[in-house]
């Protein structure tokens, strides 16, 4: 366990001192320094409460699962309903609270909350999961309402990534995969309904399936992408020396800041990257697995999920291998919420590393303290 949380702090840590220096390379040619100060200011909150999160016992968290997201559902209905001066509408969405000048996403909070009330869900009926009642109907009401609120905002990106996530979080916990394959069908079908009546992202599917023909209008994005990487090369043209950076490349320091990474500093570095976050997931997992009680498992398993599937979608959309989601690319892009709640995430999967079986513990020998007898046989 100890490797694993070492792998895991380091992999993190590699990756949050690159996403500061390609941060800077990316953006000194128009903000100059800002948004590395920015990004330094959100880093230090995050750092100090990764820490408080990796020290405090996560089972504790049993017990604020449902006022956090409670909460986390309060900023949402204020982001879509809340006067315009604190919660504005930015390239038409309303995504973002503005205080003075301070902006946050509560749809990042709403992440974790939603994966800590799923793990005290799934830890609270785990008895119960293998049925269409407790398994699928009454989690996917509590799922469905939260994911309503950032569809309309709208954020489908995020819709479809915490939807992915949960429903890991429900396989690992019993739901049956006969209950969650048919629900799962039809909400990806009424997503694909949606995309008719949503004339920017019906546009973007088009020019994800004939890039050629969209190149120069909505698919420009992902064409100056790709030219970004193919100029890379195997080693890169040099740390500094992006071209794409120079107003080519459209959100450059956000979702595509690994285009940048891969036009500087090559296809090595791109795949390093790719590297280490398969590392962090598998040290997630690991984690996961020798969890000392259910809600650690479900917890680790939805933080790690989290991580990789909001990574696979960025990597994807910028290779575009998948039609563009409006993702940052986690512990990299720029984005003081996301930071935020990322290293938050990263202690709590310290927290539960802590607290976990000894590697030569049988599964069998650990009971949770709070766990019902098995009836004894007479």
């Amino acid at each position: 366990m100890k490797l694993a949380t070492t792998a895991l702090v380091f992999c993190v840590a590699a990756l949050l001192a690159l996403g500061m220096v390609m941060l800077y390379s990316s953006s000194m040619a128009d903000k100059g320094m800002h948004y590395l100060i920015m990004q330094c200011l959100w880093g230090s909150v995050g750092l100090v409460s990764c820490v408080i999160a990796a020290c405090v016992d996560y089972r504790l968290l049993k017990k604020l699962a449902w006022p956090i997201l409670i909460f986390s559902i309060v900023l949402l209905v204020f982001v879509l309903a809340g006067p315009a001066n604190y919660a504005p509408r930015i390239n038409g969405a309303r995504r973002w609270l503005n205080f003075h000048g301070f902006r946050f996403e509560p749809s990042e909070l709403a992440k974790l909350a939603l994966i800590i009330a799923v793990a005290w869900y799934g830890d609270h009926f785990q008895r119960k999961m293998h049925t269409f009642k407790n398994g699928i109907v009454l989690p996917g009401i509590m799922i469905g309402f939260v994911l309503a609120f950032i569809f309309v905002e709208p954020d489908r990106g995020t819709t479809i990534l915490m939807a992915g996530v949960t429903g890991i979080m429900l396989v690992v916990c019993g739901a049956r995969l006969k209950f969650i394959v048919p629900p799962g069908a039809l909400a990806l079908a009424a997503f694909g309904f949606s995309l008719l009546y949503d004339p920017m992202r019906r546009a973007r599917m088009l020019a994800w399936l004939h890039p050629e023909e969209h190149k120069m209008d909505i698919g420009y994005q992902a064409n100056q992408a790709m030219l970004a990487l193919g100029a890379g090369g195997w080693t890169g043209v040099g740390l500094g020396n992006s071209r794409q950076k120079l107003g080519f490349l459209p959100e450059h320091h956000t979702d595509f800041i690994l285009a940048i990474v891969g036009e500087e500093l090559g296809l090595v570095a791109t795949l390093l990257v790719v590297l280490t976050f398969i590392i962090i997931i598998a040290c997630g997992l690991y984690i996961a697995g020798r969890s000392s009680d259910t809600f650690g498992l479900l917890l680790a398993s939805g933080l790690t999920s989290l991580i990789g599937l909001q990574a696979v979608i960025n990597v994807g959309v910028v290779t575009n291998t998948l039609p563009n989601k409006g993702l940052p690319l986690p512990f990299i892009s720029y984005g003081g919420s996301n930071l935020l709640m990322m290293l938050t995430a990263i202690g709590l999967l310290v927290s539960v590393a802590r607290k976990a079986r000894p590697v030569n513990a049988n599964v069998s020998e650990t009971v949770e303290a709070d766990a019902i007898p098995s009836p004894q046989l007479s």
